[in-house]
């Protein structure tokens, strides 16, 4: 077990995983498990993003699928009304995300725990009706139709699934990248210090609002930019990207791999969508089926497949260690006779 984790943590698991990807699409039955796996990867450069304000800084912004929903609409909007090259608009999907996440952030951190996720909450449920109301901007229950593909780039062309399948692997590496290079850094570790203790972070000399704010615009512009690939991918919006129930998906990627862990909310987000369709017939009763799982899961693991295999290997070294220590401390007193002292 402590041999996979560290495979899986270090340069040869992530080089691994990254290899498998490039793979896939040559062991793939078909078009339609490689619209699936890109959909996933889209979902799962999201949820890299709700982890880091989530799980790392330990607010829970229930408003993730809003935003991303902004990043989507952006694009849409910018090449459908007003021609603007993919590029542009996928590069502006993150700026708008992040601006409207500045603000938003600016007045929903000054609020702590269920009090921001009810007001996160209802920023999400705002701009869900924007998008369905607001028909002149965003064309309301109608959607969106004819997006245009992601544009060529030299020779690199994105119009078949394989391709892509690929565009959106490399935006996931690249994410999982700067991502690990974020919450192993020293504002990364600031986020886990307000996560475990607001008051003791405050006390070592951290400005509260300026981390918060920065890990939620950090979060937000990942929605944003996961967002803007959804939209070039499917081609076509309606209101329904900004359901809170894709939130609460994203959640759940992260409860079943591992909240606060980087290789938990992309394994959550990889295996969770092939389970639901393996599980098509029971499509009705997803949440019958699903809820009573979940429970289960918090109960035994509930800090997820990695997360726990993490707490469990602490937990090993650490009792390992005591054990070697008090070896250590018992082993001169066990070697010591009279006779070594001349006291025979």
């Amino acid at each position: 077990m402590d041999r996979l984790l560290d495979l899986l943590h270090g340069k040869l698991g992530w080089s691994l995983l990254l290899a498998a990807g490039i793979a896939f699409p040559f062991v793939a039955g078909n078009d339609y498990h490689l619209t699936v796996m890109s959909t996933a990867y889209i979902y799962a450069l999201a949820t890299l993003g709700l982890n880091l304000i989530t799980g790392y800084t330990g607010q829970f912004n229930l408003a993730h699928a809003g935003f991303m929903a902004v990043g989507a609409y952006t694009v849409g909007i910018l090449t459908v009304d007003h021609g603007l090259p993919f590029w542009v608009a996928f590069a502006l999907s993150g700026a708008v995300a992040a601006v409207l996440g500045f603000f938003v952030g600016i007045v929903s951190l000054r609020l702590k725990g269920h009090y921001f996720s009810i007001f996160t909450l209802c920023v999400g449920y705002i701009l869900y009706l924007v998008i369905e109301k607001w028909e002149s901007l965003t064309h309301g229950t109608v959607g969106i139709i004819g997006i245009p593909s992601p544009s060529p780039i030299g020779p690199l062309q994105f119009e078949s699934p394989r391709e892509l399948y690929y565009l959106v692997l490399f935006f996931l590496a690249v994410g999982l990248w700067a991502m690990h290079r974020i919450v192993h850094s020293l504002v990364g570790r600031s986020f886990v210090a307000v996560r475990n203790s607001e008051d003791l972070a405050e006390a070592l000399g951290l400005h509260l609002m300026r981390t918060k704010l920065t890990a939620f615009v950090l979060s937000v512009v990942y929605a944003g930019w996961a967002g803007g690939l959804y939209a070039g991918f499917v081609r076509f919006l309606g209101p329904g990207v900004a359901g809170v129930e894709h939130t609460f998906d994203m959640t759940m990627y992260m409860l079943v791999g591992g909240i606060g862990t980087m290789l938990g909310p992309l394994l959550g987000a990889v295996a969770m969508p092939w389970l639901t369709q393996y599980l098509q017939f029971l499509q009705e009763y997803r949440f019958v089926v699903f809820g009573p799982l979940l429970i289960v899961l918090i109960i035994f693991l509930p800090h997820g497949v990695v997360g726990s295999g993490l707490q469990w290997r602490a937990r090993r070294q650490s009792r390992q260690a005591a054990a070697a220590h008090a070896a250590a401390r018992q082993r001169p007193a066990a070697a010591w006779s009279p006779q070594e002292d001349g006291h025979a």
